[in-house]
């Protein structure tokens, strides 16, 4: 991203000078807790009036019934204004207001959605539950074509007039959601690819549970991930995958040396429904493949509990149950579980630090790309907020913090960065250069308007 200098910010109030130049350079009138009314007003109100940057607090409570999250601020409803406004809490309604206003006025600015995520997202056990897959696929079903989606932002940033009439996600909020979504870590991963392109990777945590991705491999060599989720306890897992979709994993139980099998149909979308587990034997590390292109007769290779010796079983794959027969010692070599080959496309998985995150990063190897992390396409800009970790300000293009800490704003303005100060309540709070987003909770207040419209805020 290229650093911008900002001096003497559009002095004379120049909004068309702002609009031709980069994104980062431009000032837009925002509001803190858009929801709440009040000096606000409805959100259409405040889009009509020239507000670009509305701030939705959502919760995950009842994600599980509802398919939704539910926007306020403490709680569900908390501080929700419904006049004018969605009469629900769901945030899908919410965002219909903003995407309906935009469609309407394709001509305005770009509109900044933040969604300051109150609950912690990555306890949720699968895109059911509503963990991160599940909020950036109710974004893209919400804007479509008017979403801008952080993965497609440039090295060289867009102009404002470039951007008019679309729509830019932005999770702020819980620490541990926002990081999560821009990496995840693991242990013992491993990975198979099938005919289809399709991708399933699977990985112990280091505590005692067992997660999975899918996703697609696609023409440019890389891999789209689509679904995450818990599935089981143990560890050391490894995962086999056929052409119509069927999957059979292993492992071993966490506290013991019990051995365990999963079978699994994976879906066009990346859903995998999954059988029960059962166990198959005692043993450790263990590994299984295919061994027909059909995709219905298996090898398993294992290492014994109590020595180097490998053990192996034949299986066949039949309604969603595995028949293991042909139990015997070995001199074969496990499987490589961390590498699969399907024809020219070969994906390989495994840990490493990516600046700075964690020596347990999921990464991902393909035969035409290298280390790309293992994590949710970047549908929204991850913001970083004053005294965040190195992990949430590698890359980040939206800073943000309270009105008050003018070094901090003034620092990232000049860097290039597009900034939020929230509770921008005075104009004794203005810095040199101004937040691109002062967020105030006071958008029509005389003080408020006089300073935008002397910055050259652009609508």
């Amino acid at each position: 991203m290229l650093a911008v200098t900002v001096s003497a910010l559009f002095a004379g109030g120049d909004a068309q000078a702002a609009a031709d130049s980069p994104l980062p350079s431009a000032i837009f009138r925002a509001t803190h807790n858009s929801y709440s009314g009040g000096d606000r007003g409805p959100i259409a109100e405040q889009l009509d009036r020239g507000v670009r940057f509305i701030e939705f607090d959502i919760h995950d409570n009842d994600y599980g019934t509802s398919r939704d999250y539910s926007v306020g601020h403490d709680s569900p409803g908390n501080q929700v204004d419904h006049a004018g406004n969605p009469a629900s809490n769901r945030l899908r309604e919410w965002l219909d207001v903003v995407d309906t206003w935009s469609e309407q006025h394709p001509a305005a600015a770009p509109i900044v959605v933040a969604l300051d995520v109150k609950d912690d997202l990555t306890d949720n056990p699968s895109y059911a539950a509503g963990n991160l897959g599940a909020l950036n696929q109710e974004l893209t079903s919400v804007f479509g074509a008017r979403l801008y989606q952080a993965q497609d932002y440039p090295a060289s940033p867009p102009s404002v007039d470039a951007l008019r009439g679309r729509v830019l996600p932005v999770i702020s909020g819980n620490g541990t959601t926002r990081t999560e979504y821009k990496r995840d870590v693991g242990y013992n991963p491993a990975i198979a690819i099938n005919g289809r392109g399709q991708v399933v990777e699977v990985h112990d945590s280091g505590g005692g549970a067992l997660w999975y991705w899918s996703g697609t491999y696609g023409a440019d060599g890389r891999v789209t991930w689509l679904r995450h989720g818990k599935y089981d306890t143990g560890v050391t897992p490894a995962v086999t995958l056929n052409d119509n979709g069927d999957l059979v994993e292993v492992h071993q139980s966490q506290n013991a040396t019990t051995l365990w099998y999963r079978t699994g149909r994976l879906d066009a979308a990346g859903e995998i429904t999954w059988s029960a587990s059962r166990q198959y034997d005692n043993g450790v590390q263990p590994t299984v493949r295919f061994t027909d292109p059909a995709g219905t007769t298996l090898r398993e290779i294992h290492r014994s509990q109590s020595s180097d010796q490998n053990w192996h079983w034949n299986g066949v794959l039949n309604a969603g149950a595995v028949t293991w027969s042909g139990n015997a010692k070995t001199s074969d070599a496990r499987y490589d579980k961390t590498t699969s080959v399907s024809g020219t496309s070969r994906v390989r998985v495994w840990t490493g630090a990516d600046g700075p995150t964690p020596a347990q990063t999921l990464r991902v190897d393909t035969d035409r790309r290298t280390g790309d992390r293992i994590r949710f396409p970047q549908t929204a800009f991850v913001e970083f907020q004053s005294g965040n970790s190195a992990e949430l300000q590698q890359g980040a293009l939206f800073y943000a913090a309270t009105a008050g800490e003018s070094a901090f704003i003034t620092a990232a303005r000049r860097a290039g960065r597009l900034v939020r100060g929230w509770g921008f309540n005075s104009a004794g709070q203005a810095t040199d250069p101004l937040a691109n987003y002062p967020a105030t909770d006071h958008p029509y207040a005389s003080w408020y308007e006089t300073l935008l419209t002397r910055s050259g805020a652009v609508q």
